[in-house]
């Protein structure tokens, strides 16, 4: 009895393994290229291989500023006019882009991640218009015309205050651009070592930390060990019940 105890118990710890997951909250703006180079070299790697162990909040507004006139809200963007309507491209995509049925493994998540990185990257080029509808060509968003419309009516402008809301509520103004909070809390320490490696920022905020935060060769090989040693104890308790 003790001993089958202790499988159900090891097969119980291999189905906790690694499956930690913490929010994380990312402040950006659409043209700074500060923002551009985290989104491209470190948030969209990082969060495309811990999948299962990131819940990402992407909040487009950064150093902007709001006034309100009646309905109307008019912004001031830290990079121009422009960047305000890429602002709004973000916040719109973020709202509208949905999953496909015949993609059921790729989620809107997914499609939204791969969206805001094309977006960050081809802005940067600043080779001709806002890359709202060559990002949707080129990452298969079906949306791109509802985000097109959004990001020009009062819809647009209503989803930019409120992502203009939330950056606020955390920090007024944002000390930096990039921001990243976790669990939306800010840490000076925190944010230093996020911009500097993601991978590692995340990882330190991750307990169980999954194999992908094992660096070190012999970590891996003890990773590899419990992996073979909780598949034998799989198969036993299969036997014995």
């Amino acid at each position: 009895m003790l001993f089958k105890s202790f499988l159900l118990l090891s097969v119980f710890a291999v189905a906790c393994y690694g499956q930690s997951k913490v929010p994380v909250y990312v402040y950006y703006e659409s043209l700074c290229p500060d923002s551009a180079r985290f989104v491209n070299e470190q948030l969209y790697p990082v969060a495309k291989t811990f999948k299962k162990n990131l819940e990402l909040y992407l909040v487009p507004f950064g150093k902007s500023t709001y006034t309100t006139q009646g309905s109307e809200v008019m912004f001031t963007c830290h990079h121009g006019e422009n960047e305000c309507y890429g602002n709004k491209v973000h916040a719109c995509a973020i709202q509208h882009i949905q999953g496909n049925s015949y993609q059921p493994n790729i989620s809107k998540e997914d499609l939204t991640l791969d969206y805001v990185n094309c977006l960050m990257h081809r802005a940067q080029l600043k080779d001709g218009a806002f890359p709202t509808k060559r990002c949707a060509d080129e990452v298969k968003i079906d949306q791109w015309q509802a985000i097109m419309d959004c990001a020009n009516s009062t819809e647009g402008s209503q989803l930019l205050k409120q992502h203009g809301d939330t950056t606020n509520k955390l920090q007024s103004p944002l000390k930096s651009v990039p921001t990243v909070a976790f669990k939306q809390t800010y840490d000076d320490e925190l944010q230093k070592l996020s911009v500097s490696s993601f991978r590692h920022a995340l990882c330190k905020n991750l307990s169980p930390q999954p194999v992908e935060c094992l660096d070190l060769p012999s970590s891996a090989t003890v990773a590899g060990s419990f992996g073979m040693l909780i598949a034998v104890a799989a198969v036993l308790v299969a036997k014995l019940f």
